[in-house]
């Protein structure tokens, strides 16, 4: 069933107090939103919303056993959704947050199981745009970080071939021009005792090197 899309224009490189409150508003009401990051478009929903969760997977024809990111406002967010945080996870996100690196956690239980990774853990980043940690801090709440298309398919940078994929799929397009595109963010799993590099992404192995000792 077609969805009654809106489209909001936005500067990536403003926070726009207004405009976040509509996409802010958006995502309280457990809808799904496309927006811009700082690299790829995304797709954004609420990490507590499984409907909204479900809608992604659909979407984007991902498997469902593929677990899905988030990113949160602040290192403190961190807390509301992991579970025996260690301490090389604070270094970690005080060197290289906010940044390209995804930090994989143990889940806390208030995460909807689909969007976990094995043995029950969730990935998350604390992403390098102001106007989306304001978002973050306008929703108190994390939200899914998955590119914006269909699973094995390229990234999208473009706001028209956004528009052209998603429009009547998703409840808002922000429209925040082209974005950089770039390398995807480094994944780090810290569930283990010993740090294990995911995907080598942005931030490379050799800057990682005295945490993976």
């Amino acid at each position: 069933m077609a969805v009654k899309t809106k489209i909001i224009k936005i500067d990536p490189a403003l926070v726009e107090f207004d405009k976040i409150k509509i996409v802010a508003e958006v995502l309280q009401e457990e809808g799904l939103i496309a927006y811009p990051t700082d690299t790829f478009y995304g797709l954004g929903a609420s990490c507590f919303s499984e409907k909204a969760i479900q809608r992604i997977y659909h979407l984007k024809k991902r498997e469902t056993s593929k677990p899905i990111s988030l990113i949160i406002s602040d290192i403190n967010m961190a807390r509301d959704i992991a579970k025996d945080i260690p301490s090389l996870f604070w270094k970690m996100a005080g060197e290289f947050w906010p940044g390209p690196l995804t930090l994989v956690l143990e889940a806390s239980s208030t995460l909807p199981a689909s969007l976990l990774g094995p043995g029950g853990s969730i990935g998350i980043r604390q992403p390098a745009l102001s106007w989306i940690r304001e978002l973050l801090n306008e929703t108190a709440f994390p939200i899914t970080a998955t590119s914006a298309n269909i699973s094995g398919e390229k990234e999208i940078s473009n706001p028209e071939i956004i528009r052209d994929s998603f429009f009547g799929l998703v409840d808002l397009i922000v429209d925040g021009g082209e974005t950089r595109g770039a390398l995807p963010s480094t994944v780090v799993d810290l569930t283990s005792e010993k740090p294990v590099i995911l995907r080598e992404g942005t931030v490379p192995r050799s800057v990682l090197g005295k945490y993976l000792k």
